[in-house]
């Protein structure tokens, strides 16, 4: 039983060892300024107040999606969402509003609005990609 025990302990450790020397590597590969896979982040934001009740906003980001994902937005922040969803422009489903905030259409599905007890809180127009 206790030679059971001792074996159990040192396969475990063993194990422990692995996993550290891997998130070792692993850390190490992932240089610098470069991102893990599927996540984002913000490279850019500039903010316009001049417009009395109206604040323009534009926001860059940088994402590392895996394949079949684009650069997208979920719950107001930017995330790797499914490229049929940009492509087909149904932002709704990509779930870009914060909690609480209903997401609709605008009537020519160049993007979407956030609205919470039925005040417009923002609207959004994603920008076309540029050709590379």
């Amino acid at each position: 039983m206790q030679s059971g025990m001792r074996a159990l302990c040192a396969g475990g450790g063993a194990s422990l060892c692995c996993l550290l020397m891997l998130w070792m590597i692993y850390t190490h590969l992932l240089k610098e300024g470069q991102l893990a896979v599927g996540t984002c982040e913000i490279v850019m934001l500039n903010r316009d107040s001049s417009q009395p009740k109206r604040t323009i906003a534009r926001q860059t980001a940088r994402c590392a999606c895996r394949r079949g994902q684009i650069a997208g937005t979920t719950r107001a922040r930017p995330a790797c969402v499914d490229a049929h969803i940009v492509k087909s422009k149904q932002w709704c489903e990509m779930t870009p509003c914060s909690e609480g905030e209903i997401c609709g259409l605008l009537l020519n599905r160049s993007g979407w609005t956030c609205t919470k007890g039925g005040e417009r809180i923002k609207t959004v127009t994603p920008l076309p990609k540029e050709p590379s």
